[in-house]
């Protein structure tokens, strides 16, 4: 029987559905056979399997029992749309609705090794459904302080969903996303994250990129657009492979990273040039334009007296490397912290 694993967020903008997106395609070409359902109304896994959005059957209509979960396969992917959110509240009224995705897709659970389902942003009827449905549930997170009180009210949903509906549910870790870790920002927010949940905080992190929203709006895997960026997604599916002691699919995956040039940087993550830039600086600025000269009948002016050095102060140790970039110090007074409950 397949392995389920469900993915969520608290908010939206977390990277969630690119994480699917690119852990089911590592997964799949680690050789596993591989189910995706997309159980978000908007639909944006759907898209990114370049799926047709008047595709039908789709999960709402598994949900709201007017077709089975493998009539409305298409592609390995049972795919989501508006329509859901209608079926949504037809099933909240529903006795016994938290257990409608798990025995829907029990006849399927069969024919394929994992089964990944995207959660919408929001901890409703449709994320209960799919933590009651899963073995696994993993978390997505971003760089932003509201995203981290996020991460701990998902993992509060989470534990009711195990202390009520599904004692074999296991948290398979967190995901952290969009980051750019040559940052203050993003630094302070891992550190914050790893203090808060410890070992389960994943190692490998994802650069942000707007490759990733070119290679949706082709509907193609980051791996066939960039594969340079995507190596961050094969670290990670090596990583969760192994939690998952999948061990031999683990190693298929580590086969295609490629080894690392000697004295070569990993490539640079893209950053907003309208954003505050906090990176500690690497490299001397560029000189700045030169000013014409002035006028020939300008007097010169006197030259001002050289203000006296002040002695520099030795630079500190740099931080552990996270995936090849520096990695955060133990966050300053006033730097992120989870708000206690």
């Amino acid at each position: 029987m397949a392995l389920t694993i469900s993915v969520l967020s608290q908010k939206g903008g977390t990277g969630k559905t690119t994480a699917v997106r690119h852990i089911v395609e590592a997964f799949r070409m680690s050789g596993l056979r591989v189910l995706a359902i997309d159980l978000d109304p908007q639909g944006n896994l759907s898209d990114y399997f370049d799926i047709d959005p008047e595709a039908d059957p789709t999960i709402g209509d598994v949900l709201t029992g007017r077709c089975t979960a493998a009539e409305a396969i298409h592609d390995s992917v049972i795919p989501a749309n508006l329509s859901l959110a209608e079926a949504e509240i037809t099933l909240a009224g529903r006795i016994g609705r938290e257990l409608t995705l798990r025995k829907a897709i029990a006849e399927v659970r069969e024919d394929y090794d994992v089964v990944v389902i995207d959660c919408p942003p929001a901890l409703g009827l449709l994320t209960v459904n799919a933590l009651v449905a899963a073995d696994q549930a993993l978390l997505s997170s971003e760089a932003q302080y509201f995203a981290l009180q996020g991460v701990e009210q998902a993992l509060e949903v989470i534990e009711l969903a195990r202390d009520t509906l599904n004692p074999e549910l296991e948290w398979l870790g967190v995901l952290f996303n969009i980051s750019d870790m040559r940052t203050v920002h993003s630094r302070e927010a891992y550190e914050a994250l790893g203090e808060h949940v410890g070992d389960r905080l994943l190692a490998h992190t994802v650069r942000q990129s707007i490759a990733y929203a070119e290679s949706a709006e082709r509907a193609v895997p980051i791996f066939e657009y960039r594969p340079d960026l995507g190596v961050d997604y094969l670290l990670v599916a090596e990583e969760l492979l192994t939690r998952l002691g999948l061990s031999e699919q683990a190693a298929r995956i580590a086969a295609m990273i490629p080894a690392p040039t000697e004295g070569a940087e990993a490539p640079a993550e893209e950053v907003n040039p309208e954003a505050p830039d906090d990176r500690e600086p690497s490299a001397p600025r560029p000189p700045a334009a030169s000013m014409p000269e002035p006028p020939a009948e300008t007097a010169p002016e006197a030259p001002a007296e050289p203000a006296p050095e002040t002695p520099l102060e030795a630079a500190p140790e740099p931080p552990a490397a996270v995936n090849g970039h520096a990695a955060a110090a133990a966050p300053a007074e006033g730097a992120f912290r989870f708000r206690a409950r």
